[in-house]
């Protein structure tokens, strides 16, 4: 903004003129108006840029958070992030002894990433139950020929199939062939299986709404006592998209902001910028400041939307229904409604936000003759409260 003041009084004041004089009396000015800036605000930073959090070693005792972690959906298990594949894979596997349906059937959308390929193998092999389901008594449909080519390409290829056929009761049987030597392989489905079409109907439904199994991004809600530093964030390596070496570079890039500032970028030239920023960042770590001072911290996804940490707020209030506001640094309201990233907001890949009541609601409790209590958090995250 400073920088701006600076152009815009500078291009009234004075005909543009040509020449490296120009340029360097911008710029010149530049620097003045944002070196006042800085100082105004505290800032150590060069002036014009904006601190770019370097990541710590894990295993600091003054990290803002430890990690990224996720947990397992199946097990409850905390994992890293190279972790979560092994796990998820071994509980997969381990459901099959109780229930072997289900598991096929997680088997078939997590271990196969071809989600195109992974959809047309599953329509297939849902027609193949539903020929049966409309023709019980036509024995053709309750066979099904594992050399065929459609089997072959379609379904034979994805992990799981085959167990999630067994499963629900399909048997491999040798049939000879007609006019053919030596017989080929089929399922086919067993008596059992057929006297029950509504199971075959269910497992058909359970198959065709499956999603992966994904490990969930661990909140790891943490609420901290009023703090000076409750602006500042020590982040680990998890947080950061960038190598050593690119976070070098990024820092060299940021220390001539004040260079870039003083030149005209096109609007376009200006969105690239700020697409390239939004991509630094996977992970984010907010925190929310409550009348009392207290901080509620947790992590998302730079990708999730603003409702996320509304909810998120929402769970850790004594009183969650009574509407509220978030408010980020320099008083932007995050709307709720909105269908906004956090990474298209600014905030990451950390932020500081401030809780209020609705106002509405304020006035509403003003006007009875009372004031809203300052502790709003429930007791249960006040007895686990930490010094930050």
């Amino acid at each position: 903004m400073a920088a701006a003041a600076a152009l815009a009084r500078l291009e009234q004041k004075q005909p543009r003129a040509r020449g490296p004089t120009s340029q360097e009396s911008i710029r010149s000015q530049v620097r003045k108006e944002l070196q006042a800036e800085a100082t105004v605000s505290g800032s150590p930073e060069t002036p014009g840029t904006n601190p770019v959090p370097k990541p710590k070693e894990e295993g600091s005792t003054h990290l803002a958070v430890p990690g990224v972690y996720f947990t397992c959906p199946l097990t409850g298990a905390i994992l890293r992030k190279d972790q979560r594949d092994a796990c998820i894979r071994e509980a997969i596997l381990s459901h099959f002894s109780t229930d072997p349906v289900a598991a096929s059937i997680m088997k078939i959308h997590t271990f196969n990433k071809d989600r195109d390929r992974v959809k047309l193998g599953v329509d297939t092999i849902a027609r193949y139950l539903d020929n049966i389901h409309l023709h019980p008594e036509e024995e053709k449909y309750r066979k099904i020929k594992l050399q065929n080519k459609v089997f072959q390409e379609r379904i034979n290829c994805l992990d799981g199939t085959h167990e999630f056929f067994e499963a629900i009761g399909f048997q491999k049987v040798l049939l000879p062939i007609p006019d053919q030597e030596g017989p080929e392989e089929f399922y086919v489905l067993s008596e059992a299986a057929l006297a029950q079409p509504q199971s075959l109907e269910q497992h058909k439904e359970q198959l065709l709404r499956a999603e992966p199994v994904r490990a969930t991004l661990a909140r790891q809600r943490r609420v901290f006592r009023p703090s000076p530093l409750a602006s500042q964030f020590d982040l680990p390596a998890d947080f950061f998209n960038l190598t050593a070496e690119e976070l070098k570079r990024e820092q060299r890039l940021r220390s001539e902001a004040v260079e870039r500032l003083s030149v005209l970028r096109t609007k376009a030239m200006r969105e690239r910028e700020e697409q390239r920023e939004m991509r630094k960042y996977t992970y984010t770590l907010l925190r929310v400041r409550f009348p009392d001072g207290c901080l509620l911290q947790g992590t998302f996804y730079a990708r999730e939307r603003v409702a996320a940490l509304y909810a998120f707020v929402r769970e850790a209030l004594q009183i969650d229904w009574l509407p509220f506001e978030l408010l980020a640094l320099g008083g932007q309201k995050l709307s709720e409604d909105e269908n906004l990233a956090f990474n298209e907001c600014g905030l990451v890949p950390s932020a500081l936000l401030t809780f209020s009541w609705d106002a509405a609601v304020l006035a509403d409790i003003r006007a009875a003759g009372t004031q809203p209590d300052s502790s709003v958090l429930k007791p249960e995250l006040l007895s686990a409260i930490k010094k930050l």
